[in-house]
């Protein structure tokens, strides 16, 4: 999803709360979809618009996704196959990082990302600096309320859901698997095992979130 689709009073109502922010102050801004759906670009095009109205480098992306767990564990579990479900995270480390992030105003914070190359988490690959006041999470299951992830959505400020159907992310995660080295035919079996299951359970917590913005 584009910037060009957010709703421009909703982005200017983020703006002047960022440049509101007194020292030592974070906002955190929560960005829920399902798989494909555009969380990603939307974050890093937020990030950078911010960035460039603010005229400083005060807004930073950190993903959920570096918080997927090893595929040798996933492999010990069984559950390899099905990485992206909820148990394919490390949700309290997850929950520990955003705790750094709202606490450590004054210190850099190392992020993992999640490298696509490899299929595995990488260490500090992502820095948040003192100078970073709005921090832009995004990931699929910020508003599920089971536990331990209920506790994700009181620790952040504000939460958007994009709203989105299946035949728009279809073609985008089948797209996304062949290029990640699968054959069609195993993108399918992953998108139909994996992907659609989540995005019918991320859907359930829509409601949670402050605001819905479709695609």
């Amino acid at each position: 999803m584009s910037l060009s689709k957010l709703p421009k009073d909703l982005y200017n109502a983020l703006l002047a709360k960022v440049l509101e922010l007194g020292d030592n102050q974070r906002y955190l801004l929560g960005i829920v979809g399902s798989p494909a759906s555009g969380k990603s670009t939307l974050a890093k095009d937020l990030a950078k618009g911010i960035n460039k109205d603010a005229k400083n480098k005060v807004a930073i992306v950190v993903p959920m996704d570096g918080f997927h767990r090893s595929n040798a564990e996933l492999k010990a579990w069984g559950i390899w196959e099905l990485k992206g479900i909820p148990d394919s995270f490390n949700a309290e480390a997850f929950i520990n990082l955003l705790t750094g992030i709202r606490e450590h105003t004054n210190s850099q914070v190392g992020c993992p990302a999640f490298d696509r190359k490899i299929e595995e988490p990488t260490e500090n690959a992502i820095l948040v600096q003192p100078n970073h006041k709005l921090i832009v999470i995004e990931g699929n299951y910020l508003l599920l309320a089971s536990n331990p992830w209920g506790k994700i959505k009181p620790m952040l400020d504000e939460t958007w859901y994009i709203e989105s159907n299946l035949q728009k992310i279809e073609p985008r995660l089948l797209e996304r698997h062949i290029k990640g080295g699968r054959s069609p035919e195993d993108a399918r079996r992953k998108m139909e095992s994996t992907d659609l299951p989540n995005a019918r359970l991320i859907e359930t917590s829509k409601a949670m979130a402050d605001h819905v913005i479709p695609i």
